[in-house]
């Protein structure tokens, strides 16, 4: 976590019920908390899609934690094209 700096500012809540933050946090994802009646907790949220929630559990990143560091280690080489296209044409199984 970061250093906590303590700023207060005084803002009025307008008519419409808005508060504003500052121009520099538009477009922000926020979560807004409510301990306790008139107790405000505002953090700013990185919100993900429910569709790739997948990418996020444990086992997932593990997985891809191993990869990037096989991948980092392991130095690319180049494919022989006609090899790939004589075992597709024989049925052979690519080694896993």
């Amino acid at each position: 976590m970061g250093a906590f700096i303590d700023h207060q500012v005084i803002k009025s809540i307008g008519s419409s019920g808005q508060i504003s933050l500052g121009k520099e946090h538009a477009g922000r994802k926020v979560l807004v908390e409510n301990p306790e009646p008139g107790v405000w907790v505002i953090r700013t949220a990185t919100v993900i899609p429910d569709n790739e929630k997948w990418i996020h559990t444990p086992v997932v990143k593990k997985n891809l934690t191993a990869a990037l560091a096989w991948a980092q280690k392991t130095p690319a080489i180049a494919t022989d094209l006609s090899k790939l296209k004589m075992a597709k044409t024989h049925g052979a199984k690519r080694k896993a």
